[in-house]
């Protein structure tokens, strides 16, 4: 039976739209089961928005069942998923999640079961993912990556149960056993700043701690070698993020192969990934010094 997809949306109707066009281009949609976690508005300002969203969501079709679930209050996303993804696992055992700026490829779906029915009673393997980074060189058909992810996934509820919501506790674990320039990908990315700047109150971040959680059980996450997902989000009308395109990818049309490979992290698909963390990070430093000559010499 395909795992239930939990779809988490607050106030974007259009790409809500987008996403659920997506899905349903998955032959496996009409035997999924489909809850959508509506998160309250934010302020007066929101209401109209999410008002909308609420109005396509009560009206999609095409899905084994389709629910709304609708927040009264702003739960803000790292509470809407960890509460969302907790209920779901409540009753069934395993679960795909995807967020309202995420457009599938058309075996997204495919991919996701397969991968949870292959390993589902491996414990080395903690979930699936469906997006890969534009990376420099041609990845593996699949790979595995110690670790989990966020955009675009499934797990069980026995690796849901692996996750702390603890910041403090995972970050001074990943120090006490020297694991921060590995889970920095050798420098490359600052996600111990992040999980840091979590902990004190300066982001809102969910993902860093299921990808700390993973990290520090020694557990691996299944990638496709082409990416599975698109993100949209970076248009600039998410609350997270910034406009960019460096996350841009062109969305594989075919079949991913699920192929017999070691339930190892894959050091070849590590180096990339690293080598796209320093190209972003040289990208996003370039961006910044634009904008400060702008306010220097308009």
């Amino acid at each position: 039976m395909p795992a239930p997809i939990a779809l988490f949306v607050y106030n974007r109707p259009d790409h809500f739209k987008k996403v659920v066009e997506s899905l349903l281009v998955n032959p496996e949609s009409k035997y999924t089961d489909l809850i959508i976690f509506s998160d309250g508005a934010k302020s007066d300002a929101d209401t109209l928005l999410v008002n909308e969203v609420r109005a396509v969501a009560e009206n999609i079709t095409g899905f084994k069942s389709s629910k709304v679930e609708m927040q009264n209050s702003n739960l803000g996303l790292s509470r809407s998923i960890i509460s969302g993804v907790t209920k779901i696992l409540s009753t069934y055992d395993q679960i795909i999640v995807i967020e309202d700026d995420l457009i599938v490829a058309p075996y997204f779906l495919k991919f996701m079961n397969e991968g949870l029915s292959k390993y589902k009673d491996d414990d080395r393997v903690i979930s699936i993912h469906g997006y890969v980074y534009p990376t420099e060189n041609i990845l593996p058909e699949n790979f595995f990556l110690r670790g989990a992810d966020c955009w675009g996934w499934a797990t069980w509820k026995r690796g849901w149960k692996l996750f702390n919501e603890n910041g403090s506790l995972l970050i001074r674990d990943l120090k006490s056993n020297n694991l921060i320039s590995q889970f920095d990908f050798n420098g490359a990315y600052p996600f111990s700043k992040m999980l840091a700047d979590q902990i004190r109150g300066r982001n809102d971040s969910w993902a860093v701690k299921w990808y700390a959680s993973a990290f520090l059980a020694n557990r691996v996450t299944l990638y496709p070698g082409k990416s599975l997902i698109q993100n949209m989000g970076f248009d600039g009308m998410g609350v997270h993020c910034s406009p960019t395109q460096i996350f841009d990818v062109d969305l594989t049309r075919e079949p991913v192969e699920l192929v017999d490979i070691p339930v190892i992290s894959s050091e070849i698909a590590f180096g990339e990934f690293e080598k796209f963390y320093r190209r972003s990070k040289r990208s996003f430093l370039t961006r910044l010094l634009a904008k400060i000559k702008m306010i220097l010499f308009k």
